[in-house]
């Protein structure tokens, strides 16, 4: 098979534009030949502030971002665009395997994490969940609506009452993830797997740190918390009552 033709898919495949930002020649083709023969579309910027502008610019189904770029570092890009209000998902890849390292890139607005080296089969594993998009569901693109906070899927909103709040990427897959049950109890490693995606990649210490990131959002001075903690088990969204 000749370099960057791709093959024939069955019909239950979902090809996805996928922008690649990676500078490095010999991963940038090793990627585009594979992510291409899965039947993707691809294009490439080899610099962060090219890889944003293109991002910004244009509608992509998925970016795959390197972290040390020339020009803007991967953090920057996806930074820049969830700034930008752009909540496309974005694989980070990256050589720095620390949990603090996986935490700042997640909490930049990455919505998964690959570090190098990795085995591409694991690669095309996570830009299929990241690509994969459930059809005929409409309760997904509906406004959830919990007490006073409103939740919106398609332009990506969170209201409380009147007063929009603003999220993070992930900060927004975890409060809906909550408000799809209000009143169930979600462990803490059911929720790193609903919202990151790979077991065993994450701590589940990432759940505390983001649902204490939606409290200082959510919650006003004085007033319970939307989220409330069950010892030993994990969280669940109840909003307050008001007085009786």
């Amino acid at each position: 098979m000749a370099f960057g033709t791709p093959i024939a898919l069955p019909l239950a495949h979902q090809m996805a534009r996928i922008l690649l930002i990676e500078d490095e020649e010999k991963m940038a083709r090793a990627l585009v030949r594979v992510l291409r023969e899965e039947g993707h579309g691809v294009e490439v910027a080899a610099d962060g502030r090219i890889g944003l502008s293109r991002a910004l610019d244009d509608g992509f189904d998925l970016l795959v971002v390197d972290w040390m770029l020339p020009g803007r570092s991967g953090i920057q890009v996806v930074r820049g665009l969830r700034a930008a209000d752009v909540h496309t998902p974005a694989l980070m890849l990256t050589a720095r395997g620390q949990v603090e390292d996986r935490v700042e890139g997640l909490d930049a607005g990455a919505d998964d994490y690959l570090p190098k080296p990795f085995a591409l089969q694991e690669l095309l594993a996570r830009v299929r969940a990241l690509t994969r998009r459930p059809q005929g569901a409409p309760a997904e693109t509906a406004t959830v609506r919990v007490g006073d906070v409103a939740l919106d899927p398609v332009r990506h909103e969170v209201r409380r009452g009147d007063e929009r709040i603003e999220l993070t990427a992930k900060e927004f897959a975890l409060l809906a993830a909550l408000m799809q049950s209000p009143g169930r109890v979600f462990s803490r490693s059911v929720l790193l797997d609903a919202v990151w995606g790979v077991p065993g990649e994450v701590s589940t210490s990432v759940v505390e740190h983001y649902v204490s990131y939606l409290r200082k959002k959510l919650d006003r001075e004085g007033e319970p918390s939307h989220i409330r903690t069950v010892r030993g088990i994990g969280y669940t969204f109840e909003p307050p009552r008001g007085p009786a």
